[in-house]
């Protein structure tokens, strides 16, 4: 049961007294309280990431490598500019496994959420493949257009994990698919991804000498991944930005009892 705001009485309204004796009737904050509630919860953002902000994202721990302050920097910069200075372009947020990429990929969504009113959505690049497939059984209701529509509409997508499916023909038509249609409608789409963004056949070994990709980088390219045709898409739809550094998960986040 939903409870009623104590300062507009469930009214969604205030009526303001003036000191002439006048009133004036104002929007209760329990209006865009409730606005901000249900856009996130049609976000779909995993409870996992439920936390994940831009305020709550830690660059500077011992050891961090200065990439990780640059992406937190430009992450803020990108949310308060958003959208006169991003004119329908994204971020892809490039690096190793467990250097914060989805962390700050949900904390820019949930900031545009809270403080901009979009209308964003998370999806988890292999679930959705999965479901797009699992759409194909004939006992299956849901379409597979129906999965893609809020791909396919939202304001700000994160696509997370992109190319951590094996590369087929009909991953890379269902990439090219997605990736397209956002590119031709403009929509802002913010990306993570483990591999370098590099073309197919790339070396990393030197890349690594000129732009110092971490070890633990995938040494498939994402050029390998999603084919170069659409990383060339990606360069016109996306900033790129590159992080560096150890796993964190595998230190500070590692999973304990008690």
């Amino acid at each position: 049961m939903n409870s009623v705001c104590i300062r507009c009485g469930g009214m969604g309204v205030k009526v303001i007294s003036s000191p002439g004796g006048g009133t004036t009737i104002e929007t209760c904050i329990c209006q865009t309280e409730q606005r901000v509630a249900r856009l996130l919860a049609r976000a779909s953002i995993p409870a996992r990431y439920e936390h994940c902000s831009l305020d709550s994202y830690e660059p500077l721990f011992a050891g961090a490598d200065r990439s990780l302050a640059d992406a937190h920097f430009m992450t803020r910069r990108f949310v308060d500019g958003y959208p006169a200075t991003t004119g329908g372009r994204g971020l892809l947020l490039t690096g190793s496994i467990g250097v914060g990429k989805t962390h700050l990929a949900v904390g820019i969504l949930q900031a545009l959420i809270v403080e901009k009113g979009v209308h964003g959505f998370f999806c988890d690049y292999r679930e959705l493949l999965k479901e797009i497939q699992h759409s194909y059984n004939p006992q299956v209701a849901t379409t597979e257009m129906e999965i893609l529509r809020p791909v396919f509409d939202a304001e700000v997508l994160v696509l997370d994990e992109l190319g951590a499916s094996k590369p087929t023909d009909w991953v890379w038509d269902t990439v090219a698919l997605i990736l397209n249609t956002r590119y031709n409608d403009k929509r802002t789409t913010i990306i993570t991804t483990n591999y370098a963004d590099l073309p197919a056949g790339g070396s990393l070994s030197g890349a690594r000498g000129t732009s110092g990709l971490s070890g633990t980088m995938r040494d498939e390219t994402l050029g390998d991944r999603i084919t170069d045709r659409m990383r060339s898409r990606l360069a016109e739809m996306c900033v790129t930005v590159e992080m560096k550094g150890d796993d964190f998960r595998q230190k500070a986040g590692r999973a304990r009892f008690g």
